[in-house]
C-alpha cells in the first residue's frame, strides 16, 4: 500500500487508514485482531481511534492487539481528545486540562508511552484557542505525541491554530482530520485550500459517505447495517433521505459497473486522487468489510470517470469563496 507524506511534515501514513469507532461495541476483540492483522499485511500503517470511542473501549481493544497481534512499531497511532461524557451526554472540552487528561488516559488504555498523532476532536467555543494550542505544544514537548493536529475545525480556526503553534518553537500542526467524500465536499470551499496553503495533510473520515457510497442502501436498508443500529442510525440517516446523495451514489454504481469494480473502490479511488488527502480512514466493522476496502488501493480512475464524478457531486461555491 502506498505511503504518503502528511502535508509538509515528516510523518508518513498509509493511503488507507483503519478507523476503530466500532471497536469494543460492534466489533469484538476477535474480529478486531483479524481486521488489524489483515490491514497490516496489506501494508496499512495508520490506525485512527479516540478517547471517546465506546467511552474508551475502542482504545482498550486496540491496546490488547498491540500487546500481541501486531507490534506497536509497525503502526502509526492516531488518537483524539476533547470530548467529555457526563449525565447530560457528550460535551466538547478542548481545555488544557481536558486534552492532556484525555491523552494520558489514552496512553494507558493503549499501553504505549506515546502516540504518533494527537488530534483535538472538535472545536470548543468556550475555551480560548490559545489554551487549546498550548496543550498541543505540551503534548509534543513532553514526548506524549510526535505530531499534532485538529479534527472537524473550520478553516479560520485551523489557520489561527497553525499560526499560534508555529510561533512558539516551530512545532507546527501536521494534519486536519475532516469528513470528506463524494457526498461531503463542503471542505473544498475553505478547509482544503487552507490545508494546502499551510502545508497540512488531510485525513478523510467517512470516505464512503457513511456507507452510502457502497451502494448497499440503493433499494432498502440491509439488516445488520449501521442504519439499523440504535447508536449509528442517526449517523447514516443524514444521507439516506437526501435525494442529491442518492443521485451521487447511483453515479458511483454506474461508474463501478462500467469499470468492473465495486462502488466503494470507485469512491475511494476518487478521494485518494484529491490534492492534500494523505489518507482515507475507513471504518470496517468486520474482516469481510475490510477485504472489500483493501481492493481499492490499486484503482486509478480514468480521467473521464473522475471528471464525471466531479460534476455530479460538485459543490457550488458562493460568497465569499467566489467573489
Amino acid at each position: 500500500m502506498e505511503r504518503r507524506q502528511v502535508g509538509a511534515s515528516g510523518l508518513r501514513v498509509s493511503a488507507l487508514g483503519l478507523g476503530t469507532m466500532t471497536w469494543g461495541r460492534d466489533t469484538d476483540a476477535v474480529d478486531a485482531a483479524a481486521i488489524l492483522r489483515s490491514f497490516v499485511e496489506a501494508g496499512g500503517t495508520l490506525v485512527d481511534t479516540a478517547a471517546s470511542y465506546g467511552d474508551g473501549d475502542a482504545e482498550r481493544v486496540l491496546g490488547e492487539q498491540l500487546a500481541g497481534t501486531v507490534p506497536r512499531e509497525e503502526l502509526v497511532l492516531c488518537t483524539k481528545g476533547g470530548v467529555r461524557h457526563g449525565p447530560a451526554g457528550p460535551r466538547r472540552d478542548a481545555s488544557r486540562g481536558s486534552l492532556l487528561a484525555d491523552l494520558d488516559a489514552s496512553l494507558v488504555r493503549l499501553g504505549v508511552d506515546h502516540v504518533d498523532l494527537f488530534l483535538v476532536a472538535c472545536p470548543d467555543t468556550t475555551t480560548p484557542l490559545e489554551e487549546t494550542v498550548s496543550a498541543l505544544r505540551l503534548a509534543v514537548t513532553s514526548g506524549r505525541a510526535r505530531y499534532v493536529g485538529l479534527s472537524n475545525f473550520p478553516a479560520w480556526a485551523s489557520a489561527r491554530a497553525a499560526t499560534l503553534l508555529e510561533a512558539g518553537d516551530g512545532i507546527g500542526l501536521a494534519a486536519l482530520e475532516t469528513e470528506y467524500s463524494l457526498l461531503q465536499r463542503g471542505v473544498e470551499r475553505e478547509v482544503v485550500p487552507a490545508a494546502e496553503a499551510l502545508g497540512l495533510g488531510v485525513l478523510a473520515w467517512s470516505p464512503l459517505g457513511r456507507g452510502m457510497l457502497t451502494g448497499k442502501y440503493r433499494r432498502s436498508v440491509p439488516v445488520g447495517s449501521r442504519a439499523t443500529s440504535d447508536h449509528l442510525a442517526g449517523f447514516v440517516g443524514q444521507y439516506l433521505e437526501d435525494r442529491d446523495a442518492a443521485a451521487v451514489a447511483e453515479a458511483v454504481v454506474t461508474a463501478a459497473d462500467g469499470l468492473g469494480r465495486a462502488p466503494l473502490e470507485v469512491a475511494l479511488a476518487w478521494l485518494l486522487a484529491r490534492p492534500t488527502v494523505a489518507s482515507a480512514v475507513v471504518g470496517a466493522r468486520t474482516p469481510e468489510q475490510l477485504k472489500g476496502t483493501l481492493d481499492a488501493v490499486d484503482l486509478v480512475l480514468p480521467s473521464e470517470v473522475h471528471a464525471a464524478l466531479d460534476d455530479v457531486s460538485a459543490v457550488v461555491p458562493g460568497y465569499p469563496e467566489r467573489w
